[in-house]
């Protein structure tokens, strides 16, 4: 049996219901907390598990992010069939999808957390021939305060391959494809982390043409604001959209 945090869950609630992504190398228990504390409130909640993510680096080296958003269309389908409204919420990669599920799905709400437009790793410029001779970076164990290691799983290793289709969606983007965003959108993102610039946030606030919007700032936390220090504040700001 899979470990908890490696499962996709479905919690079942009232007649709104929210979609949550997690990131690339992530796993669903990365949005778990979040999903938990939103059925408490009363959403209907489904987390997926993206194809290929929590299995081996091998086999996750065998997706790219078209069989990513697939799995994200499949989700929205599911709640949409049981709910009156649906929003999308997803964090890094996740951020992406939301992005462009936003455009193409036009959920109720969407909330983009940490999307990469621009990273630290400058090396991404290099992915197209990188990716023959680094094949897998290795992760490390992510640890937070008082959160259980269920909520932390993820993979053992970054495939460098899949990351050649995600940053073709992020050169889209950059191409004016964020116009075609008008749903209303909650962009938050930590102004400290070491893997998404803070450009990236302010990119997609400014080029999205929803004419509500809001963007948000967390000083003391890293990438993962679902799970770091500020996501009480992170799942209460989500709470607060989703309910205006």
């Amino acid at each position: 049996m899979a470990k908890l945090g490696a499962e996709p869950f479905f919690f079942a609630g009232g007649e709104e219901g929210v979609l949550l992504i997690h990131g690339y190398t992530g796993a669903p228990g990365e949005m778990r907390l979040l999903g938990e504390f939103l059925h408490r409130k009363g959403y209907t909640v489904l987390g997926v598990l993206l194809p290929g993510h929590c299995t081996t680096p091998k086999n996750l080296s065998k997706y790219t992010f078209d069989d990513w958003y697939a799995e994200v269309k499949r989700g929205y389908a599911r709640l949409k069939a049981r709910c009156s409204k649906v929003y999308v919420a997803g964090l890094s990669m996740g951020g992406l999808l939301t992005l462009r599920a936003a455009a193409e799905l036009e959920p109720d709400k969407a909330v983009v957390m940490a999307a990469p437009i621009y990273v630290h790793d400058r090396r991404q410029f290099l992915l197209p021939w990188l990716h023959f001779l680094i094949r897998y970076v290795k992760k490390h164990q992510r640890v937070f305060d008082g959160v259980p290691e269920e909520y932390c799983v993820q993979c053992e290793a970054m495939p460098t391959k899949p990351l050649i289709s995600m940053f073709k969606f992020v050169k889209e983007c950059k191409r004016g494809y964020l116009k075609n965003i008008t749903v209303p959108c909650l962009i938050m993102q930590s102004k400290i982390e070491h893997t998404v610039r803070r450009q990236s946030a302010q990119f997609i606030y400014d080029n999205i043409a929803s004419k509500r919007k809001e963007l948000v700032w967390f000083e003391h936390c890293g990438h993962i604001l679902t799970l770091d220090k500020e996501r009480g504040a992170v799942f209460n700001k989500i709470l607060a959209f989703l309910q205006e």
